[in-house]
């Protein structure tokens, strides 16, 4: 009993034949925004730093004004109150600078100036440590001492260095980066739609209609209107459509030829069960041709009987090659030479006088094989170059010749069929061991070379056309026995 088959709803799956929720268009609009936000922070990281040092640039630049405010002042000093209102403008609690190898110092308390949380250099600092900073800057709580940032200073002064609270520098840090991301939000949003756009139309409404024309084409794929009309396009997409177009076409042939086949299996069945009666009823009338005392019919009277047992035995397996399945060779010692002049005599070449045929087997030539099988190769390679003779003629206004001769090499047999005809055409011999696709000869079907082919591959040989510049010569390689286990 054979098994049941699952039927196409049950292999396929359950996958969902429309546009998923979230699909190819969705994730391509995602991944556009998660990488351009990606850029955003890359760039956001050197952005908060170098905000981070113009900000303490801009309070030094005004310790620095301060400071030539000090050095223009009187012996005496600043005017009461001076001194803090500079310190107010600047946003520092003190302003110290070196001028002229003397310190000078301005200051609302008196603060040490060890009494701070840490120190900035801004002369010597690095990217990496300026983005360190920032970021502590950001994610810490502002210190409850102040700091003190020291950076260059113009003019006769060797440095200035400012005293400041922490809170002021966060602050704008934090309005700074909302602001930035705000921006940032803005040009993520605008760039992921314009490239989304662009790759929509490019990529992904072309492979939309590339997925639908192949589940159109799955529904019916005999229908020649489903198969895909490819672009112009001269990208990898037009590559694939016009690889999937040729891809749909050879399918659709070869799904169309299967169909044939499989009538044509149905009909020769119903034909063979009459022909398998009709030659059986030719087979008991030929047995009473040995009876005759006609010396020639009681000689031919045997091959007759023998040819329409074979014939009918091919009829009760309904067609061997239909079947997809040939018998187990049953190899015997069987000598070729006289194997050769049996098909040639039932091919009629012993009196034809149109094709010339020479039988030049060894008569000592013995070959590992089953009989009938390879009678039927023999059969079909000889009446294929008889066909083509008796059609086409021989070339150079040659005798029609057949030929057909074997040899041992190393302990192989090597047998070949060979003619003067016309040969194989170029178009038949990509396909010439192939049912219905090698014809050779007008009209032909290609079954007699892909069933000889089948038959010596079951011999575990090989049969292969030979180059030759006259004719056609088929070459049949039959392997050495195995020699049996001791």
């Amino acid at each position: 009993m054979q098994p049941q088959l699952p039927d196409r709803e049950q292999i396929s799956i359950s996958l969902p034949r429309g546009l998923t929720r979230l699909g190819l268009s969705a994730k391509l609009l995602v991944l556009t925004v998660l990488f351009v936000m990606l850029a955003e922070v890359l760039i956001y990281l050197p952005s908060v730093a170098n905000f981070r040092r113009n900000w303490l640039n801009d309070r030094l630049a005004a310790a620095q004004i301060a400071v030539l405010v000090l050095e223009g002042a009187p012996q005496d000093g600043l005017p009461e109150g001076s001194e803090n209102r500079l310190l107010m403008g600047v946003g520092a609690r003190a302003i110290a600078a070196r001028v002229g190898g003397a310190r000078r110092l301005l200051s609302l308390d008196s603060m040490p100036p060890a009494a701070v949380a840490r120190t900035v250099d801004l002369r010597s600092m690095g990217w990496a440590e300026a983005i360190g900073d920032a970021l502590e800057t950001l994610v810490m709580p502002p210190a409850q001492m102040p700091i003190r940032v020291i950076g260059e200073a113009v003019g006769g002064a060797d440095f200035v260095e400012i005293v400041i609270d922490e809170a002021p520098l966060r602050h704008a840090l934090l309005k700074f980066s909302g602001n930035l991301l705000v921006i940032s939000l803005i040009i993520s949003g605008l760039t992921a739609v314009a490239v989304y756009l662009a790759l929509n139309w490019m990529i992904v409404g072309p492979i939309r209609q590339l997925a639908a024309n192949v589940m159109e084409f799955e529904i019916d794929p005999e229908n020649p209107h489903r198969i895909i009309e490819p672009t112009q396009r001269a990208d990898e997409i037009g590559e694939a459509q016009r690889a999937l177009a040729r891809m749909q076409m050879t399918l659709a042939g070869e799904l169309r030829t299967k169909k044939h086949l499989a009538e044509l299996g149905l009909a020769v069945s119903k034909i063979n069960h009459d022909l398998r009666n009709m030659l059986a009823a030719a087979q008991l009338m030929s047995d009473r041709l040995t009876e005759t005392r006609d010396a020639k019919i009681k000689r031919f009277a045997p091959r007759l009987i023998a040819t329409l047992g074979r014939a009918i035995d091919f009829c009760q397996a309904t067609l061997a090659y239909g079947r997809a399945a040939e018998a187990t060779p049953v190899l015997k010692d069987v000598a070729l030479r006289q194997l050769v002049a049996e098909q040639a005599e039932m091919l009629g070449l012993a009196e034809a006088a149109l094709v010339s045929f020479a039988n030049e087997v060894p008569s000592d030539l013995v070959a590992p094989c089953d009989p009938d099988q390879m009678a039927r190769v023999l059969l079909n390679l000889m009446r294929n170059s008889v066909q083509a003779l008796t059609q086409a003629g021989a070339e150079a206004g040659l005798r029609p010749m057949l030929a057909v001769r074997a040899e041992r090499d190393n302990g192989s047999v090597v047998l070949r069929v060979a003619d003067n005809g016309p040969g194989v055409p170029e178009r038949a011999r990509a396909n010439l061991f192939q049912a219905f696709r090698g014809s050779v000869t007008p009209g032909g079907t290609g079954l007699g070379l892909a069933i000889a082919a089948e038959l010596v591959r079951l011999h575990g040989g090989t049969i292969t056309l030979e180059p030759s510049e006259t004719g056609a010569v088929f070459r049949v390689t039959l392997p050495a026995p195995r020699m049996a286990a001791a």
